[in-house]
């Protein structure tokens, strides 16, 4: 099996697509010469780094009619924020519809010609990640035009056993949090699909193909898998650990390290000292993880093309991370060092609500630090409440949720 410098697969998993493909599921039986539409985009891969777009295409199985992408397209083609257009898929000649811009949801008129939808993007443990709500539209537009949707399953790429952060409150729900989950799930993206289906008013008719040799310890590197990045800014895993607290940075004027070579691991912004941060991190003692301070332009996005002083966030025990809170501490650190540097982005034009509010879930996060100045015990004190927020949603969900005990 591949070996990781993080440790050797016992034996490789083999995700919801390949079983499904292989005819090993119900589902499969089920919708065998089926009319599909396919939502996916290019982390819909087997282990052989096919695509389950042209494996589709190419089966004699079923029928691909449509295809559906969330953010950056069903190719990957788009930047983060960019609209997608509908157009023909040069590949395989179908339409493929965009659920990413004005229109989110699949709509009758996409799916009269389609006897099943099929779901396959690997999710990023994480609430921010809009793929979650790409799921929870297609759940309710199942519901709503009853049609069938069959969800396939891969892995939490940061293991299923640590669940992190509040519940977002539903008056603050946007597509970077649409769901009453936490911030670090926890859980797989079939899970995901059972619980959001069980949230909603109206149930769909949905199945969910499992994965084969997955445990909740696993991180996707050990997985012995080929990492594709679910998204063009979280290229690794180590991003990927850290993005449910560091992905905070974005509701702030402080670059999160899009346009440098390790998003969200490098945090910063023009006019900081990265010394006198640095040190100020490295004595809070966070489990997990190291502070250095460095210099960095961003070639895109925040502060394109200026030097900006910040630190990097160095993982030497993963195992021991809590991403969320060394978000958070980055941000009080960084409001109460830098007052004169550090701001919150201006709200969002299409809610009227601050975007770090739409992050975090609420207001509590920006009300405490900007109340407090940053305060260590102010920030401790939320912590340990979204602490018991977080356990208190992975024992009630445990029973429903948990398909792959160890």
């Amino acid at each position: 099996m591949p070996m990781d410098r993080r440790g050797a697969a016992d034996q490789r998993v083999r995700v919801g697509l390949e079983r499904f493909l292989d005819g090993e599921d119900d589902a499969a039986r089920r919708f065998r010469g089926a009319r599909v539409g396919l939502i996916t985009n290019p982390t819909g891969v087997d282990a052989q780094l096919r695509s389950g777009i042209d494996r589709l295409a190419a089966s004699r199985d079923y029928q691909l009619r449509a295809l559906f992408g969330p953010e950056h397209g069903v190719r990957g083609a788009a930047q983060a924020g960019e609209e997608v257009g509908t157009e023909i898929d040069p590949r395989t000649g179908v339409p493929a519809y965009s659920l990413y811009g004005p229109m989110r949801k699949p709509t009758a008129e996409m799916v009269r010609d389609l006897d099943v939808l099929i779901f396959d993007i690997q999710d990023a443990g994480c609430r921010y990640y809009t793929y979650l709500y790409t799921l929870s539209y297609a759940l309710e537009a199942a519901a709503e035009l009853g049609i069938p949707l069959v969800v396939l399953d891969r892995p939490n790429p940061i293991t299923g056993r640590v669940t992190e952060g509040n519940i977002l409150d539903m008056a603050y729900a946007s597509f970077v949090g649409g769901r009453p989950i936490p911030m670090r799930t926890g859980l797989t993206i079939g899970e995901l699909a059972l619980l959001f289906n069980r949230q909603q008013p109206q149930a769909a008719d949905l199945m969910v193909v499992r994965m084969e040799g997955w445990r909740r310890s696993l991180w996707y590197d050990q997985t012995g898998l080929p990492f594709v990045p679910p998204s063009p800014n979280c290229p690794t895993v180590d991003s990927l650990t850290l993005y449910p607290g560091t992905c905070l940075f974005e509701g702030t004027v402080f670059s999160e390290g899009r346009g440098t070579t390790r998003p969200f691991e490098i945090i910063g912004g023009p006019g900081i000292d990265p010394y006198r941060w640095a040190e100020e991190l490295q004595r809070l003692r966070l489990p997990g993880v190291a502070f250095r301070p460095l210099w960095f332009t961003p070639t895109f996005s925040k502060h394109q093309g200026t030097l900006c002083g910040g630190v990097q966030v160095h993982l030497v025990e993963r195992d021991q991370v809590r991403a969320v809170d060394v978000g958070v501490h980055l941000l009080a650190s960084a409001r109460r060092l830098f007052p004169e540097q550090f701001a919150w982005r201006r709200p969002a034009n299409e809610t009227g609500k601050w975007f770090i509010d739409l992050l975090a879930g609420g207001r509590q996060l920006r009300d405490r630090l900007e109340e407090s100045g940053g305060d260590l015990g102010a920030v401790q004190e939320l912590l340990c409440q979204w602490h018991e927020e977080s356990e208190r949603f992975a024992q009630e969900q445990a029973a429903v949720v948990r398909l792959y005990q160890e």
